[in-house]
């Protein structure tokens, strides 16, 4: 019997939205019981981390790409944790010149069909996939900006605008092959291909829409309304304390 979505299997062992469980699902129903990822900015390799269940626990081989030297180190602990499994690079993953994801996995013996991508930089999330080059990993989760509407087209172009939404994503994926099958705030896409193995209603993987998350749209709509709030009322004291010191100082002026 299909299912309507994906989110009954939500689990948390590092994951922040419950992907640990989707993944696991995802490749149970693909019988995927080993494979390669990548991941990025990885930090420790381990901090809200969608891969790090798959090596730590399942065996998976894979590559953590973080671009703070600082937090590098920390990775590195990790990676020695677990010999000739994991493939660390400290980079800053771009869309155009040598920072371009491609570019940086030809360092790796990672092989082109790889598993799993996991892409979440708070940015320039649309513009990292849409720039991958000569690989084509079976599973993608990447990022969304969840407090713009599901059918808003929207991509980073600050200081217009933050990350991408949720309806540029799945037309990306779309012309690259990938079918969306789930929304934790992250999309999830699978190669065309794979997607009736995961046995969804075909209603819903035919209306991308019906995964998106709305919950967590308001939850973020009112978080930024809150934000935009406190923020006025800081420049508006801000403000205030300005003027009360320059009509001080205007009296002080005035008196001496």
């Amino acid at each position: 019997m299909p299912h309507a979505n994906l989110n009954a299997f939500r689990e948390n062992r590092y994951s922040q939205n419950g992907e640990d469980g989707i993944i696991g699902e995802i490749f149970r129903r693909l019988n995927i019981s080993t494979g390669w990822f990548v991941e990025f900015g990885a930090w420790d390799g381990k901090h809200l981390s969608n891969s790090y269940n798959l090596v730590a626990h399942h065996g998976w081989s894979g590559v953590f790409i973080e671009g703070n030297p600082q937090k590098f180190q920390d990775l590195l602990q990790t990676t020695a944790q677990f010999p000739g499994k994991l493939h660390p690079i400290c980079a800053m993953v771009g869309f155009e010149g040598e920072g371009k994801l491609g570019d940086l996995l030809a360092r790796t013996p990672i092989p082109k069909d790889f598993e799993l991508l996991s892409i979440d930089i708070d940015s320039y999330d649309w513009q990292v996939w849409n720039a991958l080059e000569n690989y084509r990993p079976k599973l993608v989760i990447i990022e969304c900006n969840c407090s713009i509407a599901a059918d808003v087209y929207s991509i980073h172009n600050p200081p217009v605008s933050e990350g991408a939404s949720f309806k540029a994503l799945v037309d990306l994926g779309k012309k690259r092959g990938y079918t969306l099958v789930g929304h934790t705030g992250n999309c999830f896409f699978v190669l065309n291909e794979l997607a009736p193995a995961l046995q969804l209603d075909p209603a819903a993987l035919a209306n991308p829409e019906s995964f998106f998350d709305h919950a967590k749209y308001r939850k973020e709509r009112l978080v930024n309304f809150c934000r935009e709030i406190l923020l006025k009322k800081l420049l508006h004291e801000i403000f205030r304390i300005l003027d009360e010191r320059r009509q001080a100082a205007k009296a002080a002026k005035r008196g001496g």
